[in-house]
């Protein structure tokens, strides 16, 4: 697929400077782009490969103009319009094309228009497979599932009984949605598990990574409300609310029972206790552990930076010491006190 620059131009909202007919077939870095490319710069700290690009075309901002030498797309967002232009000239192929005859497929499933199902998937019954649905290759759709029109989901994904999904979602490969959530009760040293009798309720425009898992709830509801991305490899436990439009990135977990508010954004490695609110618009930096309630927006961290070896023991070791530290303070407060109503009654 390809578009001229003023084809693009119009889809992204961009002003163009330069050949409006000039033709570009796909995207590229500043420092790889050929001249069938279109490159972007968003970052300041790649403005030096600007001049020396060999783009046939440059997304930027105003500013920048004066420093390209080829023809540029100019708009006040050059990220945005890099995304805008990434979705028309996106070559991933679908997951699935049609209904493969390996593909298991209960006969009471509804399935939609236009449906495309990939091989070895099963399809338990009950489930409700909506228009334009795609799932690709070895995925498990379990009892009376729904998944709404438009959604896509790549290989190995394993929805479980009654998860329900919404429109316009991608899933990306090997995420588990509904799996049991860490239910147990201890009777005399000894584990008794607890059925999850609650669900998964995913709204609209959701956006799941890889290998994440969403666990179902123990009596009410996991919900992840609309349009809130997920990165791969996250944990998100039972009866967790996320607010809408929501990000979080790879690695990071939420333990059960808690409710995110909406447009908050939680870096990767970011560890939430259970069992808390957080208020809408909180960002939590990399590594920050939260562990009670916030009730402010703001940006919250507590991950310790990397630090050199020889620096990070002595600190260590300062650390070890400071119950000691804090005796000898308490003492001389003490002492200093001793003295001063010693002066006062002189």
């Amino acid at each position: 697929m390809s578009y001229t620059l003023k084809q693009l131009a119009e889809k992204i909202g961009a002003e163009v400077h330069g050949d409006e007919t000039y033709i570009i077939h796909s995207l590229a870095t500043l420092s790889t782009a050929n001249a069938q490319q279109i490159a972007f710069l968003a970052n300041k700290k790649y403005s030096q490969q600007l001049a020396d690009t060999k783009a046939g075309a440059v997304i930027i901002s105003s500013q920048h103009l004066k420093d390209c030498n080829t023809h540029a797309l100019v708009m006040n967002n050059p990220y945005l319009g890099y995304a805008l232009t990434a979705q028309l000239l996106d070559t991933t192929p679908k997951p699935a094309n049609s209904i493969h005859p390996s593909a298991q497929i209960s006969a009471d499933v509804t399935l939609g228009d236009n449906v495309a199902i990939g091989a070895n998937t099963v399809i338990e019954h009950g489930a409700v497979i909506s228009d334009n649905v795609t799932i690709g290759a070895g995925c498990f759709i379990g009892v009376q599932a729904k998944i709404g029109a438009n959604t896509k989901l790549w290989s190995n994904v394993s929805i479980y009984h009654r998860v329900e999904i919404g429109q316009d979602c991608l899933i990306q490969a090997n995420t588990v949605i509904g799996s049991d959530g860490f239910g147990y009760a201890n009777d005399q040293g000894k584990w008794l598990k607890i059925p999850q009798l609650g669900s998964v309720i995913i709204g609209n425009k959701v956006e799941i990574g890889a290998s994440t898992t969403i666990d179902r709830g123990a009596l009410e509801n996991t919900v992840i409300k609309d349009g809130v991305i997920l990165d791969n490899q996250i944990q998100i436990a039972h009866n967790v609310v996320i607010g809408e439009n929501t990000a979080m990135a790879a690695c990071s977990v939420i333990a059960g029972s808690t409710v995110i508010g909406k447009n908050c954004v939680i870096a990767g490695l970011v560890g939430i206790n259970g069992h808390i609110e957080v208020a809408d618009g909180c960002v939590f930096t990399g590594m920050t552990m939260v562990t009670k309630d916030i009730n402010e927006s703001g940006v919250y961290s507590s991950g310790m930076p990397c630090q050199p070896n020889k620096e990070w023991n002595k600190n260590n070791a300062r650390i070890r010491k400071l119950e000691s530290i804090l005796k000898r303070i308490k003492s001389a407060e003490h002492d200093i006190e001793h003295l001063n109503n010693i002066i006062e009654k002189e």
